[in-house]
């Protein structure tokens, strides 16, 4: 073939998207730090999903809209780091296909380098070993081969751009000493080698599915002719600990097809094709209490109903908005209670997407609007939204931390001007020692501490400093090392799984120790048992 069409392309993309869907366990199992989260992979497939759902939504054949729907798709559903880094792959791509309905194996390896300089650009740091190299190297190494066999065709140089991606991803762990210790590669540059992969498998005839015969056509009607049912579940008390999740997806399963599950502690964000949309929230309803339902005709693109999360008030525009992300009803009472006008529910298991952000900003009526992420792997997405954003003057502080934004919300002046507060806030946030204590999936070893499964690891910033047996042995450990005689607040979180005895063990080691005025919250946040900060 030695042209590519917007048909062709779109042929392309299922089979990338469902390959990336087959093995995103796969590449959440890379994820280096064995906290339990679904990263890596689950991003990435949640936010190719949504770039592929537009697309086809569109309905259009012409090569420049597919990657116009396409780039806007995974912009808007970009979610963790990982997630915005591929939206930007193709934002690249668009750019440099705009006026063309075909593509010649020059010019689409000249847009895979366009999506690969897009994606540098959009980081403010690049670290390679990343999935920023293996796009840049593969795109690299492809457009060499092409310079020295011009007359190859397109599914040649697909070819090369897949072995010479795994190559790249190979060769991670030599670049980033964390996956040699780890023993594994980078989770980003696997996520995109099985896009690529799904390409090839497309051009070769044999293009890979979810799932087989019957069921994909099923699945192409419900997504074409059906309704795209999202909602956010509060799981009540008793499924809270007793919820399993592969039996709720297989009664989704009756009813519609292709269903996105995320759990976070007792909420569970839903996302299926469907039908039988009521059905479904029959079925989601015998296990807790809905914060959010979207219903959207799939043909039509219309939103046939919204529950929002709290009751619609009258918009009046003030000078000030703050939104601020979390996990954990305790931390967004905490942030209500602190001025955040707007709490994205999301956090290092749940990362909200970029359409996440536009939203909460079209709900906040306020000129200027703060953005606290509080998770490094928000911020990027974070700031795509301030970015598409036209009408409002949007700030993303790059709080990496709840309890960094919890020390902006504090020192947010309504009386202040924009850089005052800007200043103000950023200079607290700097001020933040940031500890978390949280359990081990998995065996591993990082920076040559090995690792058990089931070990509590004590986490200062991004460093894993400790393990213990004992959740409350390894925060008063951690606490030993962020404490010093400059330290004056201690903030402690308690999550989940943590009880009041436990609590109360680790003040009373505080107060018995340090001198030093001890505030206690009940985030009820998951994954992390103390979330700690230090002022």
């Amino acid at each position: 073939m030695d042209k590519l069409n917007g048909k062709i392309f779109k042929g392309m993309l299922e089979s990338g998207c469902a390959n990336l869907n087959n093995r995103k366990a796969e590449v959440d199992a890379l994820n280096v730090f064995p906290v339990p989260d679904g990263d890596t992979g689950t991003n990435m497939s949640l936010t190719f999903t949504n770039g592929l759902a537009e697309v086809r939504k569109a309905g259009s054949d012409a090569l420049p809209d597919v990657a116009k729907t396409l780039s806007r798709g995974l912009l808007m559903g970009a979610r963790g780091n990982s997630g915005v880094i591929l939206s930007q792959i193709f934002r690249g791509f668009h750019a440099s296909v705009t006026d063309k309905e075909e593509l010649t194996t020059a010019e689409l390896a000249e847009a895979m380098c366009a999506g690969a300089k897009k994606a540098y650009k959009a980081v403010m740091r690049p670290v390679e070993g990343t999935i920023l190299t293996v796009i840049r190297e593969s795109s690299e190494a492809a457009s060499k081969y092409l310079e020295e066999n011009p007359s190859i065709d397109i599914e040649e140089y697909i070819d090369v751009l897949c072995k010479e991606a795994k190559v790249s991803l190979d060769h991670t762990p030599e670049l980033l000493p964390i996956l040699k210790d780890a023993s594994v590669v980078d989770s980003g540059g696997a996520g995109l080698l099985a896009i690529f992969d799904g390409f090839r498998a497309y051009l070769l005839g044999s293009p890979i599915s979810e799932t087989s015969g019957e069921e994909v056509s099923a699945s192409l009607e419900h997504e074409a002719h059906g309704y795209r049912t999202e909602f956010i579940l509060k799981l009540s008390e008793k499924w809270t600990h007793f919820f399993k999740e592969d039996r709720f997806r297989k009664g989704l399963k009756e009813f519609g097809n292709s269903p996105l599950i995320i759990r976070d502690g007792d909420l569970l964000k839903v996302r299926v094709s469907t039908l039988a949309p009521g059905e479904v929230l029959n079925l989601g309803q015998r296990f807790g209490e809905f914060e959010k339902i979207q219903i959207e005709n799939a043909a039509l693109g219309l939103s046939a109903s919204i529950l929002e999360e709290s009751k619609e008030e009258v918009a009046i525009e003030k000078e000030y908005g703050i939104i601020t992300c979390c996990a954990g009803d305790g931390l967004k009472a905490l942030f209500e209670e602190y001025r955040a006008d707007y709490v994205v529910s999301g956090g290092q298991t749940m990362n909200p997407s970029t359409e996440d952000f536009v939203s909460a900003i079209k709900k906040v009526p306020s000129k200027h609007i703060f953005i606290l992420p509080n998770n490094s792997n928000i911020i990027m997405a974070a700031k795509q939204a301030a970015e598409v954003t036209e009408d409002k003057d949007v700030i993303v502080l790059e709080t990496k931390s709840v309890p960094q934004g919890l020390a902006a919300c504090i020192n947010f002046n309504p009386d202040a001007s924009v850089e005052d507060n800007k200043e103000a806030m950023s200079d607290a946030i700097a001020h933040v020692k940031t500890g978390q204590i949280t359990y081990a999936i998995k065996d591993t070893v990082i920076d040559g501490r090995t690792i058990e499964k089931g070990d509590y690891m004590g986490i200062l910033a991004k460093d894993i400093r400790l393990t213990k047996k004992d959740k409350v042995e390894a925060c008063c450990e951690l606490l030993d090392q962020m404490i010093d005689e400059d330290s004056e607040i201690v903030t402690l979180i308690q999550g989940c799984d943590a009880s009041e005895e436990e609590v109360n063990a680790v003040v009373s080691y505080i107060e018995e120790k340090f001198d030093v005025d001890v505030d206690v919250q009940n985030g009820k946040q998951p994954v992390y048992c103390f979330i700690l900060g230090v002022e």
